[in-house]
C-alpha cells in the first residue's frame, strides 16, 4: 500500500511503467497489430492469477505480451475509427496525481480542494455554454451516464406537471433524431418507460433533425394524450458529426414547454474552437452532455452533465447519515454526491484542470480546429475520387463513405466494403470503422488526431480501395 514507507517504491514502479509505455508510444509504427480475439484470449486465459510473479519487472514483461503489444494506439495518425482521441500530456499528469491521492468526489471530507476544482470547471463550462447564473452540473463517467441523468431529471420534471395518479410513465415520450445516440433508448428503458417511449424524428439530407418534423411529432403527442418529457438534440452525431438546428429546436421546445437536452458529447470541443457559432442555441438547453474525453483530448473518463437550473439536481439528492446527512446541506457543506448518480467517484476533473492551466483553452480549441480542417480536406479528396461515394459533407470530423465503382450490385459492394475494413484492421496498418446507411454497408473515418495528415488519409483510401477491388473482382469473376 502507498504510504510514507513505500513512497520511494511507488516512484520507482510508476517510472518503470511510464518508461514501458513511452517506449511503446515512440516505437508504434501502426495503430494495431491485427491480433485476433481467439489468439489473445488464449494467452490471457493461460495466466494463473493465484500464482503471483512477485516481481514488478516480470509483471511488466507479461503485460507487454498481454496488453501493450496489441493495444490499439489512438495516438497513431492512422487510427481513424471511433471517437477516441490522443490525449493531452498535461492530462496524463493529472491522471497520475489523482490515482495516487485517490480522492473520492462524493463528499467534502473525502476531497476538499478536489470538490472546489470540479465545481469551478462546471462553472467554467456552463459559462462557455451560456447557460446562465443558475446553472450547475457534475462530472460523470461518460456521455451515456450524462444522457441518463439528464433524462432522469426531465422525467421527474414532467411527472411533476402531470396530475397525480394519472399513470404518467406510460404516457411519457422522448423525441430524438433518428441519428441520435443509442444511449437515449437505453436511458428510456432504465427509467421505466415503454419500448415505444423514444420517438425518432426524421432528418434532412445532411442527417440533421428536421424542425418541421419535430413540430408535427410534438403536435401528434398532444393530440394522442401523450406527454413529451424531453427533446434530445444532438450536437455531433456519432455517424455523421451532424449538429441539429439548435435555435429552431429550442424555440419549439419553449413554445411546447418541453425539456430540451442537447447531447454535445462529441461537439463540445466547439466551446473552445473558432467555430463556436456552430453551437448557437445550446444556451437555451435545459441540460447538456459534454465529453471532455472526446474533443477536449482528455483520457477516459472525463465527462459532465450540466443543467440550466441547478435546483433540478434535487431529483438525484438522497441523504444518508453516514455520508451526507441533511444537516450538511443546511450548513453549506459542498457534497457533490448530492448532484450525482454515483457515490464513489474519481477526481477526473483534475485532468481537464491541469490541461487548461498548462496549455490553455485556446490551444485545445486549436487542436480541435485542426481536426475539423483535416476533415474538410478529406471530404474534398473523397468527393473528387470516382472510386468512392461520400454521404454528407462533414460538419465536424466524421466522414461516411463507400467504395462504389460503377457496375457492381449493392450486395457485392456491401461485401467489398466490409472486407476492406476487416482486411485493413487485420494488417494493423490503419483502423477504420463501418456503419450502415439506408440499409447499405459503409466505411467511416472519425478524425480526432491533429497529427493525421491528408497524405495519411489518401494512403488509407488507396489501401481500402485495393482490398475492396480484390474482393469485388472475385465476386464479379464468379458471377460471370
Amino acid at each position: 500500500m502507498l504510504g510514507a514507507d513505500t513512497a520511494a517504491l511507488y516512484r520507482d514502479l510508476v517510472a518503470a511503467g511510464v518508461d514501458r509505455v513511452a517506449e511503446r508510444i515512440a516505437a508504434a509504427d501502426r495503430p494495431f497489430t491485427g491480433i485476433t480475439p481467439d489468439r489473445l484470449a488464449e494467452e490471457v486465459a493461460a495466466v494463473d492469477l493465484d500464482r503471483p510473479l512477485g516481481d514488478a519487472t516480470a509483471a511488466l514483461d507479461e503485460l507487454e505480451d498481454l496488453y501493450l503489444r496489441d493495444a490499439v494506439y489512438f495516438h497513431h495518425p492512422r487510427y481513424l475509427a471511433h471517437l477516441n482521441c490522443p490525449v493531452a500530456v498535461p492530462a496524463l499528469l493529472g491522471e497520475a496525481v489523482l490515482s495516487a491521492v485517490n480522492s473520492s468526489l462524493d463528499t467534502w471530507d473525502q476531497s476538499a480542494g478536489g470538490t472546489l476544482i470540479e465545481r469551478r470547471l462546471i462553472e467554467w463550462t456552463a459559462g462557455r455554454l451560456g447557460l446562465g447564473p443558475a446553472a450547475d452540473g457534475v462530472f460523470t463517467s461518460g456521455g451515456t451516464q450524462s444522457n441518463l441523468q439528464a433524462l432522469l431529471l426531465a422525467r421527474e420534471e414532467a411527472c411533476g406537471r402531470v396530475p397525480a395518479g394519472a399513470g404518467e410513465l406510460p404516457r411519457l415520450r422522448v423525441l430524438a433524431s433518428t441519428h441520435g445516440h443509442f444511449s437515449v433508448v437505453k436511458a428510456a428503458r432504465l427509467l421505466g418507460l415503454g419500448d415505444d417511449a423514444v420517438i425518432g424524428v426524421p432528418c434532412d439530407r445532411d442527417r440533421r433533425m428536421r424542425p418541421g418534423a419535430l413540430a408535427r411529432e410534438l403536435d401528434r403527442c398532444r393530440r394522442r394524450g401523450l406527454v413529451p418529457m424531453a427533446v434530445v438534440a444532438t450536437a455531433g452525431t456519432t455517424d455523421f458529426g451532424g449538429i441539429d438546428p439548435l435555435p429552431e429546436i429550442a424555440e419549439l421546445c419553449a413554445r411546447a414547454g418541453v425539456w430540451l437536452h442537447v447531447d454535445a458529447a462529441y461537439g463540445c470541443g466547439l466551446l473552445v474552437s473558432r467555430r463556436r457559432h456552430l453551437l448557437n442555441g445550446v444556451e437555451r438547453a435545459d441540460s447538456v452532455t459534454v465529453d471532455y474525453h472526446k474533443s477536449f483530448f482528455q483520457p477516459v473518463s472525463c465527462s459532465a452533465v450540466l443543467v440550466r437550473d441547478g435546483a433540478v439536481l434535487r431529483h438525484v439528492t438522497y441523504h444518508a447519515d453516514y455520508l451526507n446527512p441533511a444537516r450538511s446541506a443546511a450548513q453549506g457543506v459542498p457534497n457533490q454526491v448530492d448532484k450525482s448518480l454515483q457515490t464513489t467517484r474519481r477526481f477526473d476533473a483534475l485532468k481537464l484542470w491541469l490541461t487548461l492551466r498548462i496549455i490553455g483553452a485556446d490551444t485545445v480549441g486549436g487542436l480541435f480546429d485542426a481536426v475539423l480542417d483535416r476533415a474538410a480536406e478529406a471530404w474534398t479528396l473523397l468527393d473528387a475520387d470516382p472510386r468512392f461515394e461520400v454521404v454528407v459533407r462533414p460538419r465536424l470530423s466524421t466522414l461516411v463513405f463507400r467504395y462504389a465503382p460503377p457496375g457492381a450490385s449493392d450486395a457485392a459492394l456491401d461485401r467489398a466494403n466490409l472486407h476492406a475494413a476487416a482486411a485493413l484492421s487485420a494488417s494493423g496498418a490503419a483502423v477504420v470503422a463501418t456503419t450502415v446507411v439506408d440499409g447499405r454497408h459503409h466505411l467511416k473515418f472519425t478524425l480526432l488526431n491533429p497529427r493525421t495528415t491528408i497524405r495519411d488519409i489518401a494512403d488509407v483510401l488507396d489501401v481500402l480501395a485495393g482490398h475492396a477491388r480484390d474482393l469485388l473482382g472475385d465476386d464479379l469473376a464468379h458471377a460471370s
